[in-house]
């Protein structure tokens, strides 16, 4: 809601509380001021492009050889399959064509010809593994530490509890989701858990306004909107005073002073009419098919540009989970997503933020090199598989032009430097100045960290 006094007299209060950021040990709190890491970070925003489903390695990112060359024969050694009925031993080469790119001569598929244009600048990890197969299991594992457990915060929550917020102005931690709907598991994928719900992701709306009763009606604005908020936070604070360590009540005051303060900075930062027609071309919003990812990935530099530490895009549903029509669902979302995934890192490079911003790319499995059986061979698909599959970073402090470990000659395990998702949190609060071990939240009578006290290590081969 408001503007005026009320915003004003709350960022100076802000600028004169932050001269000096707290360091991490006066943790626990339930606030988003600007917070000093534990050592010098690497990154100071993140953007995760997180593709529900699990988006086909050996079709994309993982060229297998053998697994073309043994193509209709059967599979020897043993498989977990998700859909039984449908199941299959026999062997699927992958039906595209793969080719060294970029200096660092990283393969990648033809449906990625976009992403081949910014090969040197990230690093492929092809050895992730998480030992389960289920999309929810896994989802749960990527954003909350353990797998298939809810309740706790996901990774944007901790980032911005850490670490506080770089601008005042505009929610630390922003979801950007699809006109479709919501993902699997829904707002699991941005809870926050057992935090303050300070903590938890602020969903724009996927389309416009994305944000609604941003400004006041003409009749209740200015003077009168000033005094009814000034009333307002009285009646608030003094009910605080009187309930003193109300979690929920202390983030519902601060969500209306931050509203108050995104009247304008809202409006400004998602307003991509501002934007060059070059950068519109580049994102393909002159494109129906990459129009709508490209805005997002467009808002998304255009907030951590602004200050937003955190920002995380969505699909509706799971469209990299091709259990059948594998030729045409996988091209068809490869389309949607790889132009505005490329231009998002090169606009990044070319402003000079992506030495300070880490891009994520991955899902939360792979799939299986067999064909899961959909009757006519057009129709065939592939199952879960998450013993061995790809995603990749760019950008803040991340080693650029490179691959890092391997799944074995059909694509089903990961069997050289294998990653789980708890050793990329590690690495990514590590790229953030953080010991994620030392990055704790209170809870039953424990100091909770992001891996949830789970084996993790911080992969500091692919760090610059």
């Amino acid at each position: 809601m408001g503007v005026g006094a009320l915003a004003l007299q709350w960022m100076l209060t802000q600028e004169n509380a932050s001269a000096k950021p707290p360091v991490l040990k006066e943790l626990p709190h339930n606030d988003m001021l600007p917070r000093s890491p534990h050592f010098a970070p690497r990154a100071k925003a993140m953007i995760s492009l997180f593709q529900h489903g699990g988006p086909s390695h050996m079709d994309l990112t993982d060229p297998k050889p053998e697994l073309s060359k043994y193509d209709g024969t059967d599979y020897s050694g043993d498989i977990q399959f998700s859909f039984v009925n449908e199941a299959s031993k026999k062997l699927l080469g992958s039906p595209y064509q793969f080719k060294p790119h970029g200096q660092c001569g990283t393969e990648l598929s033809e449906l990625l010809p976009h992403t081949a244009g910014v090969v040197d600048d990230i690093c492929l990890i092809r050895s992730m593994r998480t030992g389960a197969n289920g999309h929810e299991v896994n989802i749960r594992y990527f954003h909350g530490g353990i797998p298939a457990v809810l309740g706790r915060p996901t990774f944007g929550s901790w980032l911005t509890y850490a670490l506080g917020s770089e601008s005042q102005d505009l929610p630390a931690f922003m979801v950007l989701a699809d006109p479709g709907g919501h993902p699997v598991d829904g707002a699991t994928n941005w809870s926050n858990g057992f935090m303050p719900s300070m903590f938890q992701g602020t969903v724009l709306r996927p389309k416009e306004p994305r944000i609604f009763n941003l400004q006041p009606p003409t009749h209740l604005s200015g003077e009168f909107q000033r005094q009814n908020l000034d009333f307002l936070q009285t009646l608030n604070r003094q009910h605080l005073e009187s309930h003193p360590g109300e979690s929920d009540l202390e983030a519902r005051i601060a969500s209306y002073e931050l509203a108050a303060r995104m009247q304008t900075a809202a409006s400004d930062a998602l307003d991509i009419s501002q934007e060059t027609a070059a950068t519109h071309k580049m994102y393909g919003l002159d494109q129906p098919e990459t129009r709508e990812y490209g805005t997002r990935c467009l808002l998304a530099r255009r907030l951590v540009e602004r200050g937003v530490r955190f920002v995380q895009l969505f699909h509706h549903n799971q469209p990299w989970d091709n259990h059948s029509n594998l030729k045409s669902g996988l091209a068809s979302i490869c389309r949607k997503t790889d132009q505005p995934v490329a231009a998002l890192v090169t606009d990044l490079r070319q402003r000079g933020m992506l030495d300070e911003t880490l891009v994520h790319w991955g899902g939360e499995i792979g799939r299986l090199p067999v064909t899961q059986e959909q009757g006519s061979p057009e129709k065939a698909g592939r199952d879960h598989n998450g013993q061995g599959f790809s995603i990749w970073m760019a950008g803040g402090g991340v080693r650029g032009g490179m691959t890092f470990g391997n799944t074995d000659d059909f694509g089903h395990h990961a069997v050289e430097n294998i990653v789980t998702p708890n050793d990329f949190q590690a690495t990514v609060m590590h790229l953030f100045g953080l010991d994620y071990e030392q990055v704790a939240f209170p809870h039953r009578n424990q100091q909770q960290i992001i891996t949830a006290g789970r084996p993790a290590r911080v992969v500091s081969e692919i760090i610059s």
